[in-house]
Order: structure tokens, then sequence, then C-alpha cells
């Protein structure tokens, strides 16, 4: 009794409910093929995609990227395919709806994984949502594309940069997000640097302000022209080549840039070997008291 009133209501509001061509609907995939995609669309029949009409990504496949409980929203094309059943496009609603979701991922700079389907004149193509996507050959990665064959069915981070419904025009890129992981790791690698820390550098380039020291690894930091020397100086070539080696002291690593100074690492170097000769000379008079204490210890006074 129960099932005949669920099936009762069911009826009933499928009875309510109109569906008209050029109508964009949801269904839930009940069944798979090679051919078409059958879903429920809570009425009194249900709908049929032809798979022809799902996508027109070339990589897209029916089995493999349809599954059963997938909820689809699809334009209708026939109220009756001839056996009773509606017939509908995925492509159809794509071509409306799609627009709609790819503005989305531009306003919110959605990260998307695609994979690139063909190599043309100065760039590759990747489908998002249904919908061929440009990504330009200086987008590609941070350094020059030789090659862009070498990208042929290789699956790409991406974020969309520009949509235009009206021109059908659809580009994205690759390089904002391995420019935005490229920082990230620069920036790790600066909050592992210890203020305090003393390290060996090259001198890469002079500016009238300062030197900029490369310390490996893809870091490099000011020495501004305060901290280069004891004594005061007018420009930092008085002092200064490029490809000098210097040790230098981390000061700071504030905002992302590593400051850094000459002068205080060589401050604590002349500390260190004044602290090593006291030492040394105690370490002596220490050992003279003791000989002279053995000598005393030796005699045989009487």
């Amino acid at each position: 009794m129960e099932e005949t009133m669920k099936d009762y209501e069911k009826e009933l509001e499928a009875s309510f409910r109109k569906i008209n061509e050029g109508d964009v609907i949801q269904g839930t995939v009940i069944d798979v093929n090679e051919e078409e995609v059958s879903l429920d669309l809570k009425y009194y029949t249900q709908g049929i995609i032809k798979a022809a009409d799902m996508s027109d990504d070339p990589g897209f496949s029916v089995l493999d990227d349809v599954k059963i409980g997938d909820v689809i929203e699809a334009s209708v094309v026939k109220m009756d395919d001839g056996q009773g059943n509606i017939l509908l496009s995925k492509k159809e609603a794509n071509a409306e709806l799609a627009w709609d979701v790819l503005n989305k991922y531009l306003e919110e700079k959605t990260v998307l994984t695609v994979k690139v389907n063909g190599v043309v004149n100065a760039g590759v193509i990747a489908y998002v949502e249904g919908i061929r996507g440009f990504i330009p050959a200086s987008h590609l990665a941070l350094s020059y594309v030789e090659d862009l064959n070498t990208y042929q069915g290789k699956e790409l981070t991406v974020r969309v940069i520009t949509v235009d419904k009206e021109k059908k025009k659809l580009v994205l890129s690759a390089k904002e997000i391995l420019r935005e992981q490229e920082k990230e790791a620069h920036d790790h690698k600066i909050a592992m640097l210890v203020p305090g820390t003393v390290m060996e550098g090259t001198v890469e380039s002079l500016q009238p302000y300062g030197a900029f020291v490369d310390l490996k690894d893809g870091l490099s930091g000011l020495v501004h022209i305060s901290q280069i020397s004891q004594k005061r100086i007018k420009k930092p070539s008085e002092v200064l080549n490029v490809g000098d080696k210097v040790k230098v002291k981390i000061l700071n690593t504030d905002n992302g840039k590593i400051s850094l100074s000459i002068k205080a690492a060589t401050e604590e170097k002349e500390v260190e070997e004044t602290e090593r000769v006291d030492t040394a000379k105690y370490s002596s008079k220490e050992s003279f008291g003791t000989s002279l204490g053995d000598i005393f210890a030796k005699l045989n006074l009487k």
C-alpha cells in the first residue's frame, strides 16, 4: 500500500509538470551503454541522450565518463523520440549552461585539471564543461616551450583567464598556477631561514643602495649600503665586486625579503677570534701554572 501511495504521488507530481522542447531539465542516470544514456526525469517517461549528443570533447567516453546515479542537465530536443521517450541533448544544454559555470570559475579563480586534446598554432586545446578552451604557448609553463607536441595528452592544472560567450572564446592558463606554486615554495624557503645565522654567499649585483647576494637554492638577499662595511662608503663598488664570496648575517626575513649584513658577520667573526685568542691565553697560563706546581711538588725541600 505504501509503495502504491508513493507511485501515485510520483505520477501526480509528474502530471502537473510541464516539459517543453528547448527546456533545460535535470535527470538521474539509470542506464548507460555505448549508444545512449537513459535518465530518470521524475516524469511519466524517461529521457534519452544519444552518445553523440553528450559532449564535443574528443576525449569524452560515454562508458568511462558517465556512471549510474550521475545527475545530468540536458536540453529537450523532442518530446517523443518515436519510442515514447523524451529526446535530450547535453551538448545543447552545455552551450547554454556551461558559459555561466565558466564565468563562475573565472570569478572564483577556480583551479581545474584538464587534459590536452590537441596542438594548434601557438598553443594547445583542452575542454572545460564541454567547451573548447585554448591555452596559449606563453601560458603553458614558466619558461619558453619549444615543442608543443610534448603536451599532447598531458594533464594540466589550469585556471580560466578569459570567458567570452558571444565570441565563444575560452582561454586557460597553467602558468598562473605554476607561478603561484613557485612563489609558495620560495616563501617557504625564506621562512625556514633563521635570523642571526651567518652564511656564505656570492655578490650577484651592485646597486647604489646596496648589494644583492646569491645564497643558492634560488634565494638572494639585499645587503644595504650601511651594512656592507664598518667604514663609511659612498657606493658598494668601493669594497665589493660582482662574484665576490662574502660572509653575511641574516638580519630578518620580513615580507618575503631577505635582509643581510656583511658588517654584522665581520663583527661576529672578530668577536669569535678575540674569544679564541683569550681562551688560548687562559689555557696557556693554566698550563704554565700547572707546570710550576708540578716542579715544586717534585722538589725535595728539607
